[in-house]
């Protein structure tokens, strides 16, 4: 028995999700494992490979087609706005997704392994930032991920030479930028990602060759719009926070800071979007001198 002890304290922890086999990597000495873990790269969003394959991604296309009709029925709980922007692409919403998801992966494991390799053809080892909270909501690290260079080497690379990972997929045009407060990149880096993100859209790099290409997260959005609408059709009560919980972030335009309900940042150019979690707002209307839109404010 230990004596009565006077500190009390309930840490709060993230458990990270087991990658089976490959989670523990080796260990180095009794209490310094090396683990690998899933890492959400952050400022960034690719196309969604959920569908697992181009049979799964079908299957996300009849059931998108089925959505479609809904919204034209007026039976979705979505904006007449919204609904607009969103009808033409979700024909073939689901295997479009897939196959610029797949092109994005692929692309992502050869610049990867290319930036990693040294001039003598010896691997670099990965720089990894994270962000000020380190986990998401599942307990995934985030991070910018970089090709770690010496004191030496960064002393003749720009900051465009030596950019992260999450840089690359933008300039490349296979991921949308997808900045969430607080994560916000810093003022050097910022406007670089908008740069390139600008670039590569209105070139027609990777996602944006296609006019119809749903960016990962109104894919998310649209795969959680069905679910929701699939009950009310089939006569569910489904409470309000239910219905319109499948849109569930406010966005401001980083132009001119006026933020927008979860359904109106259709009119903000993607690269200039910022996103906020709905308990984030409050703190981000006073930190970031955020005007709400007129749609937002409530008059009595």
């Amino acid at each position: 028995m230990i004596d009565p002890v006077q500190v009390l304290w309930s840490p709060a922890g993230a458990t990270i999700p087991s990658l089976g086999d490959l989670a523990l990597v080796d260990v180095h000495d009794g209490d310094t494992p090396s683990i690998r873990m899933s890492v959400r790269m952050l400022s960034i969003d690719t196309p969604e490979i959920t569908a697992i394959s181009a049979n799964g991604a079908l299957n996300v296309d009849r059931k998108f087609a089925d959505l479609a009709q809904w919204i034209t029925d007026r039976k979705a709980p979505i904006t007449p706005a919204f609904a607009e922007r969103v009808l033409p692409k979700l024909e073939k919403g689901g295997s479009r997704q897939f196959e610029q998801g797949t092109k994005a992966a692929d692309f992502a494991k050869q610049n990867t392994a290319e930036r990693l390799k040294r001039p003598s053809g010896r691997p670099r080892n990965l720089f990894v930032r994270t962000a000020d909270e380190p986990f998401d909501t599942h307990h995934r690290l985030l991070a910018y991920l970089a090709p770690n260079y010496s004191a030496k080497e960064r002393k003749n690379l720009t900051r465009a030479e030596r950019a992260t990972f999450n840089l690359d997929m933008v300039v490349a045009g296979w991921a949308a930028t997808f900045v969430i407060y607080p994560s916000i990149p810093g003022e050097l880096d910022l406007p670089m990602l908008l740069d390139a993100a600008a670039t590569a859209r209105t070139a027609g790099l990777g996602i944006w060759a296609d006019p119809l290409t749903l960016p990962g997260y109104e894919y998310r959005c649209l795969e959680r719009l069905h679910e929701v609408s699939a009950k009310i059709v089939a006569g569910q009560d489904v409470p309000a926070a239910e219905r319109f919980g499948w849109r569930e972030r406010y966005c401001a335009d980083m132009r001119d800071r006026v933020l927008h309900g979860p359904e109106d940042y259709s009119d903000i150019p993607p690269e200039y979007r910022l996103w906020f979690w709905a308990a984030d707002v409050g703190e981000a209307v006073s930190r970031l001198n955020l005007t709400p839109a007129r749609a937002l404010v409530t008059v009595s």
